[in-house]
């Protein structure tokens, strides 16, 4: 990865110090002492600390004292060591940091700050005093001052379930920001909960949320590791109520999703897995379960084009924050790429400037994690073209934390921890929104050309970065073997009814959704045929197809039959489809008529005339170039035309599928006509450049 960047331009400066709510202490200054720690600042954020000083030269590592102090600056409570700082926090070894963060907010402390070399022990710097930031929200105004469960009880208690549905109920009921929507129910039939937030009011409709590039966060799928659903509440309740300038541009810039608790019945067991035992972070692709087939069918229709996914992780070992983007090798380069730059090129940086220790899910000896598994959201994200990173949050403090033996400080540290990230998530979304959204719309193309070979398990190499360094220890390569190879791609899977319709016993109680309500959860469009089914591969989540359909795969729904395009390099024209046509990397001489009842399938080719199709079963386009008009009339199943270069007239008339048809990323040199589609046509919100007319259904295109 060669992209170097730094997201902070002066507005995101100005987001980063509101999101904080930065308060500095000035510095004790001059060494008194040889080797002498000095130039030591404090400045309060939301719910932690950040502890600054000038690096002693030869130090090995850093020790952070904290003492309580009343308002007169006497201590009330012994002096204990809060933290270690080591060379590999930070990219910046110039500038050292940490961020405390194991008390109550409000509390006033005096810190110090020592060197260490080797094992010998500096003297430590002179004091400084700071008041720590109260609770986020005035007491005094409503809607502000509506606090969970775990701050109330100042983190002796997680919040329960019917903490967080009154919660929630208050800070919809209270904010015109916010709608509330459930978006599932679990096993057990808990809401699955999900606040819609935008300004000055979300968005009436998931498509209309769609068009505001939105975001998501999910926060807790492993019911024992609640600390991110804290954050995420507390988070909920500062974009509600917000007043400040940070909040208010991104509300208008954005609709931020999240998702508390996907997994309500592994949170009140306190259980990893859900009331079936189920690990849905193994289900994302698969939607077995209900909870992941909620979540699914939120990505089809809310389509976010950025997303975090919180855990907590129990090698105490690592850093603070454990990252990681989507290393699936069929999740596109740019998603990959864009990830990636998130964490190393935002996230390291950031948390450099504010104290926490980000690096590489698996890092400082995590072992065989951060694999290529589609099952995992970070990998069904990547796979469905979201922008995203998994984070963990260290479960136990570790050497470098040495004071959460208490069970509060603990949870603070994780909670404030993940508040951070996930503002700073927002702020990254904020300020690199372009490059998300251009990484999106090249890899909804990419993927819907059908272009390259198929990987059924195996991950993208995460470079290790020179020590010291939060990237100096990446994850295992996981790279695939032979068999996990399809380098010929076929065009499309033909599954026989039994396989589309056929009852399963893989969900709850032994009873399973059919593979054709799994596939309409996903989105995927689907030509019915003679004798089966056809998924061809020539649309958006191409990537993803195969690993569900394929036999070959790892974890597939069923085995379907490959077919393979019939039609490649030169074709005498003209060509007349009556039954089924796949072109692939092929060039028709002369104009292409499909038939009532046909099907085309056509990726990386070249249609030398018009492109007629009247009352077909299906017509896909990826990555193909019309020489002539486009006509597209009365197709009773699906249409998808992505990422191609349409040289005359392209019209869309009367078309009729369960499926909205896709007309997205092409290039239209001339008019576009939409009437009587019934959905209308969608762009996926990839847009086409369209040189002449727009009208009907498609004039906003």
């Amino acid at each position: 990865m060669n992209k170097r960047r730094s997201v902070r331009s002066t507005l995101s400066v100005m987001l980063i110090a509101t999101s904080l709510s930065f308060v500095q202490t000035r510095p004790a200054h001059a060494a008194a002492e040889p080797n002498q720690v000095t130039n030591v600042t404090v400045s309060q954020a939301d719910g932690f600390t950040t502890v600054a000083w000038t690096p002693v030269d030869g130090a090995t590592d850093y020790q952070i004292e904290r003492t309580g102090v009343d308002a007169s600056d006497s201590p009330v409570s012994p002096p204990t060591v809060v933290g270690v700082w080591r060379p590999n926090r930070q990219v910046n070894n110039g500038s050292p940091t940490f961020a405390d963060s194991g008390f109550n907010p409000g509390e006033r402390f005096e810190w110090r700050v020592r060197a260490r070399i080797g094992t010998a022990e500096q003297p430590y710097s002179t004091p400084v005093f700071g008041t720590t930031l109260p609770p986020s929200g005035d007491p005094a105004i409503p809607g502000q001052n509506l606090r969970t469960q775990w701050e109330t009880t100042q983190a002796a208690q997680f919040t329960s379930d019917v903490n967080e549905f009154d919660y929630t109920a208050a800070v919809d009921r209270m904010s015109d920001r916010v709608r509330v929507v459930e978006i599932g129910r679990t096993v057990q039939g808990r809401p699955i909960n999900m606040f819609v937030i935008g300004l000055p009011a979300p968005p009436a409709t998931p498509a209309a949320v769609a068009k505001t590039s939105p975001v998501a966060i999910n926060c807790n799928v492993h019911g024992n590791e609640p600390s991110d659903r804290e954050a995420c509440l507390i988070m909920a309740r500062q974009l509600a109520f917000g007043t400040d300038a940070r909040t208010l541009d991104l509300l208008r810039n954005t609709t931020v999703l999240i998702i508390p608790s996907i997994n309500g019945d592994g949170r009140a067991a306190n259980s990893r897995g859900n009331s079936t035992g189920q690990d849905l972070n193994r289900d994302y692709s698969l939607i077995r379960q209900p909870e992941t087939a909620a979540y699914v069918r939120m990505l089809r229709d809310y389509r976010p084009v950025a997303g975090y996914d919180g855990h907590e992780f129990g090698n105490n070992q690592a850093g603070d924050l454990p990252m990681l983007p989507p290393r699936h090798q069929n999740v596109a380069q740019s998603i990959f790429d864009e990830s990636l730059d998130m964490i190393e090129n935002h996230m390291y940086v950031e948390g450099a400037k504010a104290g926490w220790w980000p690096c590489p899910y698996g890092c400082q000896n995590g072992g065989a994690v951060g694999l290529s598994e589609e099952t995992i959201l970070r990998n069904t994200l990547g796979l469905k073209n979201t922008v995203n990173s998994l984070l963990e949050l260290r479960s136990a403090g570790g050497p470098t934390r040495p004071d959460e033996a208490n069970a509060a400080n603990n949870r603070r540290r994780k909670t404030f921890s993940a508040l951070w990230t996930f503002n700073s998530f927002l702020d990254f979304h904020r300020a690199q929104l372009l490059d998300i959204r251009t990484a999106r719309s090249a890899a909804i193309q990419f993927q819907s050309g059908n272009t390259g070979r198929i990987v059924f398990r195996g991950s993208r190499i995460i470079p290790a970065h020179p020590a010291p360094h939060p990237g100096e220890a990446p994850p295992p390569a996981d790279q695939p073997g032979p068999d996990q190879i399809l380098d010929n791609a076929p065009c499309a899977y033909k599954l026989t009814d039994k396989q589309y319709n056929g009852g399963r016993t893989d969900g709850p109680d032994g009873i399973g959704t059919t593979v054709a309500q799994r596939i309409a959860d996903h989105g995927w469009k689907v030509v019915k045929v003679a004798d089966g089914f056809l998924v061809p591969l020539a649309q958006p989540e191409r990537g993803l197809i195969p690993l569900l359909l394929d036999g070959q795969a790892a974890e597939p729904w069923v085995s379907g039959e490959r077919v393979f395009p019939a039609l490649t390099g030169p074709q005498p024209g003209p060509l007349t489809v009556t039954g089924f046509a796949c072109l692939s990397a092929a060039t028709v001489n002369g104009a292409v008529t499909v038939r009532p009842g046909g099907t085309l399938i056509a990726t990386g080719s070249t249609l030398g005339g018009p492109l007629t199709t009247d009352n077909a079963a299906g017509v896909f386009l990826g990555n193909t170039m019309v020489r002539g008009t486009v006509r597209v009339s009365r197709t009773a199943g699906p249409v998808s035309l992505i990422g191609s270069p349409l040289l005359g007239q392209v019209t869309l008339a009367d078309n009729t599928d369960r499926g909205a048809p896709y007309l997205a990323g092409n290039t239209i040199a001339s008019t576009l006509s939409c009437t009587g589609n019934e959905p209308a046509p969608i762009d996926l919100e990839v847009p086409n450049k369209v040189i002449g007319a727009k009208t009907g259904q498609c004039v906003a295109f």
